[in-house]
């Protein structure tokens, strides 16, 4: 467990659970909310998503195991899955359907779609398995795993209090910039994932 695999790790999750990207959808679905209200669904959402992605990334090896799928076979079709998202961020279908779930004033977000699938998300619990995977039953180095998940979600709970003012700072085309570096960012580090994976299976 090197500095350069932390990096990665923590990377890789922040571009995954993107934050930034989080924060116009937070303020769509808190629309007319009281600053009280909103803390308390950023709150509860995030910790929602933190134990969900806590669970995957410890038991997450072990359900896989139980049901036949090899670590290597998971590996692949993470990284392919992770494409897929990064190829969403570039032409921006991503953000569209985002910004199509909308909430009345009324309505708690916090569980669903915030925590799942928007924070805790298909490419978020597929990373946290990819991630404990490669940390190899090291439970010192899972921990760290699980430290770096923990202070994703954390940036995404700042975010989301800082969502109005980031929104006037970023405005549209600062966010959608954003969202295309991280998209190809995430599509490099997916094409990774694969590679690994396969190099796994001792076909190359």
């Amino acid at each position: 467990m090197d500095l350069a695999f932390l990096i990665t790790g923590f990377t890789t999750l922040f571009v995954v659970m993107d934050p930034i990207g989080l924060v116009p959808m937070f303020i769509a679905l808190t629309s007319g909310m009281t600053p009280a209200r909103r803390r308390t669904i950023a709150l509860r959402a995030c910790l929602i998503a933190a134990a969900l992605l806590l669970l995957f990334g410890v038991a997450g090896e072990s359900i896989l195991t139980f049901i036949g799928i090899s670590m290597p076979a998971f590996r692949i079709a993470g990284g392919i899955l992770l494409f897929l998202t990064a190829l969403d961020m570039l032409f921006e279908r991503r953000t569209q359907r985002r910004e199509n779930q909308t909430a009345d004033p009324d309505h708690d977000p916090s569980v669903f779609p915030l925590a799942t699938p928007l924070i805790a998300g298909p490419g978020a619990i597929a990373t946290m398995i990819l991630l404990t995977g490669q940390a190899g039953g090291d439970w010192m180095a899972t921990g760290l795993v699980i430290g770096l998940m923990l202070s994703v979600v954390l940036v995404s709970f700042l975010f989301f209090l800082a969502a109005a003012p980031l929104e006037r700072v970023l405005g549209r085309t600062g966010n959608l910039v954003v969202t295309r570096l991280l998209g190809m960012l995430l599509a490099a580090l997916s094409v990774q994932f694969v590679i690994d994976g396969v190099r796994q299976t001792g076909l190359i």
